[in-house]
């Protein structure tokens, strides 16, 4: 059983993979960010951590626009079109070839509320869907179209599939408004229902990297094959047991991106996966809460993904 089996293995309830899998994320200092050095990086990182998939880091976000002040200039929120990805998709090609025969290809994929937020920023986007969303609705759209020639470009390049990240729902944005369910949520659902259709395996991340959440139901009905989110709810920690039950489907992730991984000894990290594993449901990936530091020794993630693989069912 190669990588690709053994992760779409968690897809059969009839199969059982023969060891944990295993994935975590970083972003690469930016000389690796574009081209044939992406590329590189990634399986460098791919083949040192021996994790079970390959997610590409996608790095070309959408640039800031200061003209956009107030809800009606959403209106003149450029559409990038394909050029404008066109050093990403290849990324994406250059690994399905390098790689896409021994280990699934999952292309990130920044929600049309993200990528909102990098064009005017966090506390601008919120205050202008909260002081008049029907105008900032105009821009929603347009980016929505836009990140859809992205997402049929790069399945036409042969990823297996995408880790869909979406926020908006966190508990202290907008909370006690309609905003998130008639504003968000439609977009989202709109390039998460393509990737769904067209690809075989999606990650659904619910990024808590804002803020937390107390209340994950809002993202039941979301797509996706396999869920990756924290597992802290407020002043509740809930397990990935939890989790799997509550959205029916396999859980993803663990461990704390700012714990053990990065602070505990060798020894420690082992035993935190040893508890995670032993208490996971059944179709079950160990990763992390939400991208980890760019800066963190990489042998740290190796001996938690060895200790995983050690592991048997």
């Amino acid at each position: 059983m190669n990588k690709r089996d053994l992760v779409l293995s968690l897809l059969d309830s009839d199969r059982e993979p023969a060891y944990i899998p295993a994935a975590f994320f970083l972003h690469f200092d930016p000389q690796y960010h574009q081209g044939q050095a992406a590329v590189k990086k990634h399986l460098e990182y791919f083949r040192y951590t021996g994790m079970d998939f390959v997610k590409i880091q996608y790095e070309n976000v959408f640039p800031s626009i200061p003209e956009i002040r107030k809800p009606a200039d959403w209106a003149n929120m450029p559409f990038y079109q394909p050029a404008f990805y066109a050093d990403q998709v290849e990324i994406a090609r250059g690994l399905v070839e390098a790689a896409g025969k021994e280990a699934l290809v999952l292309m990130t994929l920044y929600s049309p509320f993200m990528s909102a937020g990098h064009t005017v920023g966090k506390e601008v986007l919120t205050k202008h869907l909260t002081d008049d969303p029907e105008k900032v609705k105009k821009g929603l759209e347009i980016i929505t179209d836009s990140l859809m020639i992205f997402v049929k470009d790069c399945i036409a390049a042969g990823v297996d599939g995408f880790y869909h990240s979406t926020q908006g729902g966190e508990t202290s944005r907008f909370e006690g408004s309609p905003i998130f369910d008639r504003y968000i949520k439609p977009f989202d659902l709109a390039l998460m229902n393509e990737i769904e259709r067209s690809c075989r395996f999606n990650i659904l991340h619910v990024c808590d990297y804002v803020d937390g959440y107390t209340d994950l139901t809002p993202f039941l009905d979301y797509p996706g094959h396999i869920v990756n989110c924290s597992l802290k709810l407020g002043s509740e920690t809930i397990t990935g047991e939890d989790v799997s039950r509550l959205f029916g489907r396999p859980f993803m992730g663990g461990l704390d991106r700012h714990g053990i991984i990065t602070s505990g000894s060798d020894a420690e990290i082992k035993a935190a996966v040893d508890h995670i594993c032993g208490e996971a449901p059944k179709s079950f990936i160990l990763g992390a809460d939400c991208t980890l530091p760019g800066d963190l020794d990489w042998q740290r993630i190796k001996i938690a993904i060895d200790t995983a693989h050690s592991i048997t069912r």
